[in-house]
């Protein structure tokens, strides 16, 4: 009974040592960010142990872990009607809320998820709400997109199915099919998703046979490059809950069937290193001196690496795709690009990333509305259900559809 007393005590003391992360003071709901955190961290570390034996792939198990736990949730809407379809060999899920008297045809929404390529589907209770509410308060179709994931299929699969997805709806007949007028159509995505949606956005504008392009393109925390790792916001938010800085390079990584061992050159920029030729006439395109407001520049310097490993790009070239890399478009393609909404947060690795796109669109001439949060951190969005409900949640995703009905 003795040796109880204490050892409650102990392994109270290890948990709370677990959970706790020093973090900025205008995070929302610091204790509960910390305590899905530390759960992120204990399901992906005995996943990466199941990987180590060798037993499955570490991201197979933790979809598989995210799914089960999903199942546990009940989202359902008697208003919306909810559907799952094939657009040319895609899965996606569509959202219709039911016809008005005397409404002729609806705005639509084409959402694509995020989860770093490889987690979360279109169907999970988190996006299966986000979706219902936007086709219930924007009375908007809303075609929620079914890409494979990591390991499965890695880049460009992931590309090709949401502009195979997207370029099927975008059809004539379809969208007679569901309804939807042809001039009123939102392209949109959040993290990886946001990446995906700003690609398929740039490929649709040089398509010159299109008769149907997207109206807007609204991007919630997207992830647009893998050229400099240390950008501000990299540096200032490493350590942040959900999304540390390794996590962010092992997707990367992941996502160009790449080898981990490059990890730690990724981190110090040895792949865009002065000397490695492929890298040079990308950097103008993400000087982030000039194109970050200094509020965000800070104190912090650039990394840039005089002599790196040019091999890594030889090896991952993809590391320079824009159709990976969106925010290393040329201004030609920039120029082609719709009225754009962004959303950041402050304490997210890939805040710069999105007000460098911002910026850079704004130079080429597009109509850009930056909607940024001091007090959120990534992915927040989708956290609006219990036990992993946030304020912040609820913040972001009321200002995004707000966005999206005022202009859409």
């Amino acid at each position: 009974m003795r040796a109880a007393w204490v050892l409650l005590p102990a392994l109270a003391a290890l948990s709370a040592y677990y959970v706790y992360l020093p973090l900025p003071g205008t995070v929302s709901e610091p204790w509960k960010l910390m305590l899905l955190d530390a759960t992120f961290r204990a399901v992906q570390q005995t996943c990466h142990l199941i990987h180590y034996l060798r037993l499955s792939h570490h991201l197979i198990i933790l979809n598989y872990l995210i799914c089960t736990f999903d199942k546990l949730k009940s989202v359902s809407s008697e208003d919306i009607n909810i559907t799952d379809a094939v657009f040319d060999g895609v899965e996606v899920r569509v959202f219709e809320p039911p016809a008005k008297r005397d409404e002729r045809l609806k705005r639509s929404v084409v959402y694509i998820h995020g989860g770093g390529w490889a987690l979360a589907s279109a169907r999970t209770s988190l996006y299966n709400n986000l979706c219902r509410i936007m086709a219930e308060s924007l009375n908007a179709v809303v075609v929620s997109v079914e890409y494979r994931l990591v390991p499965e299929v890695c880049f460009p699969e992931q590309f090709h199915d949401a502009l195979r997805a997207t370029k099927h709806f975008l059809q004539p007949d379809v969208l007679a099919e569901y309804s939807v007028d042809p001039s009123r159509i939102a392209i949109s995505g959040d993290s990886a998703g946001g990446n995906l949606a700003a690609a398929v956005c740039q490929q649709l504008s040089k398509e010159e046979h299109l008769t149907i392009r997207p109206k807007l393109q609204a991007l919630i925390y997207p992830v647009l490059q893998a050229f400099d790792f240390n950008t501000p916001s990299y540096q200032q938010n490493m350590n942040m809950p959900v999304l540390p800085r390794y996590v962010m390079i092992n997707y990367w990584i992941d996502y160009f069937n790449g080898n981990y061992d490059l990890a730690h050159s990724l981190v110090i920029n040895n792949h865009t290193a002065l000397d490695v030729g492929q890298a040079l006439s990308f950097r103008g395109r993400l000087n982030w001196t000039s194109l970050l407001p200094s509020s965000f520049k800070k104190n912090y310097k650039p990394v840039i690496q005089t002599t790196g490993k040019a091999e890594i790009i030889q090896k991952i070239p993809a590391l320079l795709d824009v159709r990976a890399v969106p925010l290393l478009a040329e201004n030609e393609t920039l120029q082609l690009q719709p009225k754009t909404y962004i959303l950041t947060c402050e304490n997210d690795v890939l805040r710069d990333d999105g007000v460098m796109y911002a910026k850079r669109l704004e130079h080429a001439g597009v109509e850009v509305t930056l909607d940024h949060f001091d007090d959120c951190f990534h992915g927040c969005m989708i956290f609006t259900i219990w036990p992993t409900d946030f304020s912040a949640g609820i913040q972001t995703r009321n200002s995004y559809i707000k966005w999206l009905d005022e202009n859409l």
